[in-house]
């Protein structure tokens, strides 16, 4: 099989020892932020005007989070959507006070879509080997998102194509961190940005007639 590897946003979701709740306060917490997730994503796609194919190419349960594939043509606009699952935890955590919120990491790179054993579909790759190294930083600070160098980049890349976004961004006062260079557990590099808004808020993605591939790198 030689199918073309798709290079775009990873967006990991990992929720706060989980896998010390309960089984019922899991269940409990895991159905209320599919839900609440779901319901956050429809109005996303329903103000940009976009079918949710167009958002997001898919979803990867990991069993303490999930993973979401960003469509090639929003790349750039992961560390945005990290920023708005951030802000609704938040609000989420006041309604259940054993959730202690998400950490958030985001990571451009390459996947390859597949289809598995009960003919769904699904995805493997790099990007979501890397993008998961980034949940392991120990100094990962709350309502913050971390993101990798190359995701930063095409940040960059997304706010110079969409200057509303850019001012946007500002209103809301967004911040990044210096450069963290840290070890992951396999002894690799990693440099990344931890990112935060401090006003937080839902941010959809652009409208189609805004959408502009970012440049390849």
């Amino acid at each position: 099989m030689n199918q073309r590897a798709i290079d775009t946003d990873i967006v990991l979701i990992d929720i706060i020892d989980f896998s010390r709740l309960s089984m019922n306060e899991q269940l409990e917490i895991i159905s209320y932020l599919s839900l609440t997730y779901k319901k956050m994503i429809q109005k996303m796609v329903k103000s940009s005007g976009i079918p949710m194919e167009k958002m997001l190419q898919g979803i990867i349960p990991t069993g303490d989070g999930f993973y979401c594939i960003l469509h090639p043509n929003l790349k750039g606009f992961g560390p945005i959507l990290g920023l708005s699952f951030i802000h609704f935890s938040d609000l989420i955590a006041k309604e259940y006070p054993y959730f202690r919120g998400i950490r958030v990491a985001v990571h451009t790179g390459k996947v390859h879509r597949f289809e598995d054993i009960l003919g769904h579909e699904n995805f493997v790759g790099d990007g979501l080997n890397e993008c998961a190294r980034y949940i392991e930083i120990k100094n990962l600070i709350i309502s913050t998102v971390i993101i990798s160098d190359r995701a930063y980049e095409v940040l960059q890349d997304f706010l110079h194509l969409h200057e509303d976004f850019h001012a946007l961004l500002e209103k809301c006062e967004f911040r990044h961190s210096s450069l963290h260079t840290f070890q992951d557990k396999h002894n690799f590099t990693r440099n990344g940005y931890l990112i935060w808004m401090r006003k937080g808020g839902i941010i959809p993605p652009p409208k189609p007639d805004w959408s502009i591939p970012s440049k390849k790198r």
